[in-house]
């Protein structure tokens, strides 16, 4: 059954489209970044899990702990390879 909007329904739907449509105008750009910051983040820590698989192969691993997971959380991928690089001068 189709029913009929009075005007006091209609301008909410209206003021609550254009509220929503400035959200996304506003947060889009750093919702961009968020989205870029996490799939940075998944493929680190996917990264360090291969590494600590197949590392054990060829006598390279790195330890899951607190450190090594903000920096892999934060840099992503070069921040595998920094870690790398780190463990590398400081033996």
């Amino acid at each position: 059954m189709l029913t009929y909007l009075d005007a006091q329904t209609l301008g909410t739907l209206a003021v609550a489209a254009v509220l929503i449509l400035l959200c996304v105008m506003i947060f889009r750009k750093p919702l961009g970044c968020l989205l870029r910051l996490f799939a940075n983040t998944i493929g680190g820590f996917l990264a360090l899990f291969i590494l600590n698989f197949f590392g054990g192969f060829i006598g390279v691993s790195l330890g899951i702990n607190l450190f090594n997971a903000v920096v892999v959380g934060i840099f992503g991928l070069p921040g595998v390879g920094f870690l790398l690089i780190l463990q590398w001068l400081l033996r």
